[in-house]
């Protein structure tokens, strides 16, 4: 797929990179939009991963009102496989509502990766299966929510990393 230039793959030097996060087919370009902000708003990589359940040309993301995409250090990858290959040295973190560990419990360290999938579906069943110790979960107090929004989950697990990273210091402004 290619890429409008109002989303062309930004690399951008700046900052150090603390974390990567991957979306894994992701269908909701608001959800999208939402976790590419706070990818810029924090120097965090986002990874695009697989086919997108939605347009990304120059006038659809203008329309979305986007204007912090070239801020945001953009990444395309075919699949999981080629996000691996790509991310070598990093531990891919996979988010499902159905993991039995907490994302709290987990020690992140700098360049990991977490990774999140669509909407409707999550991961696939094999990538969960097959990673089972980095398969992360949010917990929900309610049991009639079946999962939470793709975007407050990605901005909960950032933060948590970001925090535990010691990034999160207290920022002049």
């Amino acid at each position: 797929m290619t890429i409008p230039p109002a989303l062309e793959i930004n690399r951008l030097p700046a900052i150090a990179a603390p974390l990567h996060v991957a979306l894994f087919r992701p269908e909701i370009h608001p959800n999208t939009g939402n976790i590419a902000r706070l990818c810029a708003a924090n120097g965090v990589p986002l990874h695009l991963v697989g086919n997108l359940g939605f347009r990304v040309d120059e006038r659809s993301v203008r329309r979305a009102g986007l204007d912090y995409w070239p801020h945001v250090d953009l990444r395309r990858e075919n699949d999981l496989v080629e996000l691996r290959a790509t991310l070598q040295d990093a531990r891919l973190f996979y988010f499902s509502a159905h993991a039995d560990r907490l994302y709290t419990d987990a020690r992140y360290r700098e360049g990991d990766c977490l990774v999140f999938g669509r909407e409707s579906t999550g991961l696939p069943e094999e990538v969960l299966q097959s990673n089972r110790e980095h398969v992360l979960k949010i917990p929900m107090l309610s049991s009639y929510v079946r999962s939470l929004n793709l975007a407050t989950a990605a901005a909960i697990a950032v933060y948590e990393a970001l925090r535990q990273l010691g990034k999160l210091a207290k920022q002049s402004s």
